[in-house]
């Protein structure tokens, strides 16, 4: 892998340089050059190629796992370990997250509304459960913020919104998209956490004309609504991490192109069994019984 590395930078540095820094001898170099590829080596690029593809293809945030089951699905025979091995030589990696600062986590109870949810994140059926949450983006014209409607089930998101303002009407906007896109049949658990947005008077009205069951958090506990912070921080990663947007125009679109383009289509989710939420929704159609 030296005489590759010296190959591949022979533009930027000298031969003689490079076999001093990494202690091989430009003969050695320039005999190795003159062999040909062997049948394993060509294998090696053309799934490395093929891992660069796919890791274009998700925005280059997939790790070896999620492109290992993208080979997988190209009808490609290979191991996850070897496909670790050609990400880390071809410095393919996935984002990294952001660590959470420590501490306690108890949180108090809501004194308006149960948590009836109680971190019961894996739900059976479509439609039973919906998270929701509010997140700020970065503009030159200020903050904008996002409020998100998360249907357990798939993890798709349902509903969304964006506005100038965290007010409820921007959390109603999400929550009306959710009901007209899914037109529930039977009543859905919301489960949010105790903001003023979800305190309000407008709030509790839109919930009890739409057959829908509120659901609130403790105070002080992000881990009661996990899944909505976990959609915060892939989408940050993922999109708009270092970013500040001109406007809150381009924020919008670029937030519309990474859920109804890439997140909800496309996106492998480990808790869907490497499946985009769209295509676990339509695997649970075609096989009710197999879910």
């Amino acid at each position: 892998m030296k005489y590759a590395f010296i190959k591949e930078h022979r533009p930027a540095f000298t031969v003689r340089v490079m076999c001093r820094m990494l202690d091989v001898h430009p003969s050695g170099f320039y005999a190795w050059l003159k062999r040909p590829f062997s049948k394993r080596a060509i294998e090696d690029r053309r799934q490395t190629k093929l891992l660069k593809d796919a890791w274009d293809e998700s925005g280059k945030v997939y790790g070896y796992r999620k492109l290992h089951d993208d080979l997988r699905d190209q009808g490609e025979t290979c191991c996850p370990n070897r496909v670790a091995r050609l990400a880390k030589m071809a410095g393919i990696k996935a984002q990294i997250g952001y660590k959470r600062r420590p501490g306690m986590y108890g949180g108090r109870p809501s004194i308006v509304i149960d948590n009836t949810l109680d971190r019961q994140f894996e739900v059976a059926t479509p439609d039973t459960a919906w998270v929701t949450d509010i997140t700020y983006i970065k503009t030159y014209e200020g903050f904008s913020y996002l409020a998100v409607v998360i249907d357990l089930f798939s993890r798709r998101v349902v509903g969304w919104a964006m506005q100038s303002r965290q007010t409820t009407d921007l959390v109603l906007q999400a929550l009306l998209m959710a009901v007209w896109r899914r037109k529930p049949a039977s009543k859905v658990l919301v489960h949010s956490d105790q903001g003023s947005q979800f305190t309000s008077m407008d709030w509790a009205s839109f919930l009890k004309q739409h057959n829908l069951e509120h659901s609130m958090s403790r105070r002080g506990n992000c881990h009661d609504k996990a899944v909505a912070e976990n959609f915060f921080s892939l989408l940050k990663r993922e999109r708009i991490r270092r970013k500040t947007y001109k406007t809150r125009d381009q924020a919008r679109s670029d937030v519309f192109d990474y859920i109804e383009m890439f997140y909800n289509p496309k996106r492998k989710h480990a808790n869907n069994g490497m499946l985009s939420p769209a295509d676990f929704e339509k695997q649970q159609k075609l096989n009710p019984q197999g879910v």
